[in-house]
């Protein structure tokens, strides 16, 4: 029987935990082979049932002896360069709905040790890090997926800044901020930001990790003792230093702020800059609306001037661009680098990564697994920091956070020979005009194909809904000109509407049923869209329960979908963080390709739009007033147009092609214009 144990393990090899395994004369020495989660997956995944365990110790070497149906196994718990994160969701763990599988597997609590407490009148699972071995069967055996077990390297222990309680998120290292210097954090949802943020305005004080017992401050200041941060929690403490922070959820304002915006603006002006911040902020129009009345980009650029108008020495902005055009997003950009003074503090918090590159002067990443734990870098230069960010390794840590790199290679369509030319069904437009109230649109005659991604770029309020509604068929235009021997063909659409607004108390598993029925069990769709979303993960969440991200990406994963002609997203990377733009950025572009059919986008994230653009349509004109949509043009022409009217430039970077803006007046910038090369295809 030990032989053939022995022939079972032998091939498994890793350098991380030592496994023994007894045999019946203790004078025979044991032989050892190393643990590893092939191991760990085959005892999953065998019909193993626990008969009984034993913790020993052996040569001052604390050993787990395990004995089930198939035999023995002994794990090294004594392992030093290691700790452990378990953590339990609130929202999944329902001790009244299972048998607590997790306590009965567990083979530590088969040794008579509590390292997992829970009955069924219990609200949610404890499991004690100190007592776990990380052996993972509970993870493995929780019917509602609410366990996650997480190994850390033993030194990021003693880095620990703030946890919220047992088995919750864990926060590692903080930020550093430096006088008269934008610094921007860059991470994904759920990775410690905006906890970063609350604890560098002073509104939480940071435990440590020791959420039972939480130190005092002179306890936090040795702490940090020797950094920036002593001295910059000193003067928190001394009340030195005020902090104004711009919320991430800017729809929760009108809840908070009654009146309109003009009396708002007014009782914040302690920096007597009213006018030059509704002016940059184009806040004059509304400046006499209620803050209930406002739409999101109103609200968000209202929250920045609030922010801005005020006398502080910490400014925080929590992704100021969202819901913002391109336009607005570079004004909002330079308002808030107007605020550098030599004494004050910026900090951002953004995932437009072109955005961020342009206002920040140094980056910190955030990395590790949302929800779990956030580990903050070392500072670095603003293209060095997205660059780790977007390669998913730290040189410094020597740390490896994300198995692939994202990179921007925008493969110009080649030159399409005649032959595949024809297989492409190509559709025309004539040109159409239309007016709505005050406002008019004059569409210039065009035409598309199928497997193609058609970007409109332009300002809010430009048209861009109405120009594919009628597409669509389902506005008429006033008049048509041009192109009168080519019918328009009716056009079946899938919409993916703005503004999402869930009021389905469904699961989400049931509302995919009842709305794409035929394509959520398709193992194309699924291979393709679902699991790169992974909405895997919110099959069982209420639909009303999701945060933006979730929402965002389960309406992705609808409209993409339903089977139609034209795709019509709007804004796809709203809420989205900056990894899981890109990964929905790839979702579309090879979904289009596959299904042969056309996606009209529109998107005001630069990155994004220049990764999903086959051709660009560029609005000009007056918003809400009068405006043009020109027919669709290639990649470097449409975007030449569209970046000569705001008078920015941009340029790729060589590491990973993605776009980068450049600053105002620098010798690129002035090179380029006078060049009349506003947009770099290739550095």
């Amino acid at each position: 029987m030990w032989k053939s144990n022995f022939l079972v393990f032998r091939h498994i090899i890793s350098p991380c935990k030592t496994i023994v395994l007894p045999k019946k004369n203790p004078n025979i020495p044991i032989p050892s082979i190393r643990f590893s989660t092939q191991l760990q997956s085959f005892l999953d995944s065998a019909s193993t049932s626990i008969l009984y365990s034993l913790s020993i110790q052996f040569n001052s070497i604390h050993f787990l002896i395990v004995i089930w149906d198939l035999g023995f196994v002994c794990c090294n718990m004594s392992d030093e360069r290691l700790t452990r994160i378990a953590i339990v969701n609130n929202d999944k763990c329902k001790p009244k709905k299972c048998r607590q599988e997790c306590k009965k597997s567990c083979p530590v609590v088969g040794t008579g040790k509590l390292c997992v407490e829970v009955t069924s009148a219990s609200k949610i699972a404890y499991i004690s890090e100190e007592l776990c071995i990380g052996c993972g069967i509970c993870v493995k055996k929780c019917p509602f997926g609410a366990i996650e077990i997480i190994n850390l390297p033993k030194n990021l222990d003693k880095d620990t800044t703030h946890r919220y309680g047992p088995n919750t998120f864990k926060l590692h290292r903080l930020p550093v901020p430096r006088p008269g210097q934008v610094l921007g954090l860059v991470g994904t949802n759920g990775i410690g930001k905006s906890t970063a943020l609350k604890v560098l305005a002073g509104k939480l004080k940071p435990n440590l990790g020791r959420f039972t017992e939480p130190p005092d401050w002179q306890e936090i200041l040795t702490h940090f003792r020797g950094s920036e941060l002593q001295n910059y929690f000193t003067r928190i403490l001394e009340d030195d230093l005020k902090a104004i922070i711009k919320p991430q959820y800017v729809d929760h304002i009108p809840k908070a702020v009654q009146g309109n915006v003009g009396q708002t603006l007014d009782s914040k002006n302690e920096r007597d800059m009213k006018e030059k911040l509704c002016a940059d902020l184009e806040l004059n129009q509304v400046i006499d609306r209620n803050v209930g009345d406002l739409s999101g980009g109103e609200l968000q650029r209202f929250a920045i001037a609030v922010v801005a108008i005020q006398n502080a020495e910490i400014y925080m902005f929590d992704e100021p661009s969202s819901y913002l055009d391109v336009k607005q997003r570079l004004k909002a950009a330079q308002v808030v680098r107007s605020l550098l003074r030599p004494n004050s503090f910026v900090i951002v918090v953004e995932h437009d990564l072109s955005v961020l590159d342009y206002l920040s002067d140094f980056i910190c990443c955030l990395y590790g697994k949302p929800g779990v734990y956030g580990v903050v870098t070392l500072p670095f230069s603003v293209r060095e920091g997205i660059n780790i960010f977007l390669s998913g390794f730290v040189p410094t840590e020597n740390l490896r956070f994300r198995e692939v790199s994202l990179t921007f290679k925008v493969a110009e369509n080649p030159q399409e020979t005649a032959e595949e030319a024809q297989t492409y069904a190509r559709f025309k437009y004539p040109t159409m005009t239309k007016t709505q109230g005050n406002f008019r649109l004059h569409a210039v005659e065009g035409e598309f194909t199928d497997s193609q991604i058609i970007v409109m770029l332009g300002e809010n309020g430009t048209g861009k809904t109405t120009f594919i509604r009628m597409l669509a068929g389902l506005l008429k235009p006033d008049t048509t000109e041009g192109v009168s021997d080519v019918e328009m063909p009716e056009f079946n659409v899938s919409y993916k509407p703005q503004k999402i607004s869930p009021k389905s108390q469904l699961p989400v598993r049931y509302m995919l049923h009842q709305k794409i029925r035929d394509a959520y069990t398709h193992p194309q769709f699924i291979s393709d869209v679902m699991k790169p979303l992974l909405i895997e993960q919110l099959m069982d969440q209420e639909v009303q329960n999701l945060s933006g991200g979730e929402l965002q990406r389960v309406a992705l994963c609808l409209c993409l979908g339903k089977p139609a002609d034209i795709y019509l997203i709007d804004e796809p990377s709203a809420y989205l963080d900056s990894e899981q733009r890109i990964v929905a950025a790839k979702v579309i572009k090879r979904f289009i390709l596959h299904a042969k059919k056309t996606a009209f986008i529109v998107e005001h994230d630069f990155i994004m739009a220049t990764y999903l653009a086959d051709k660009v349509i560029v609005y000009e004109g007056q918003p809400s007033i009068n405006c043009t949509a020109n027919c669709p043009q290639s990649l470097l022409t449409g975007m030449n147009l569209f970046l000569s009217h705001l008078d920015i430039t941009f340029r790729r970077d060589p590491t990973n092609f993605r776009p980068r803006i450049n600053k105002l007046e620098s010798t690129k910038d002035r090179e380029q214009k006078n060049a009349g090369s506003y947009y770099y295809l290739d550095d």
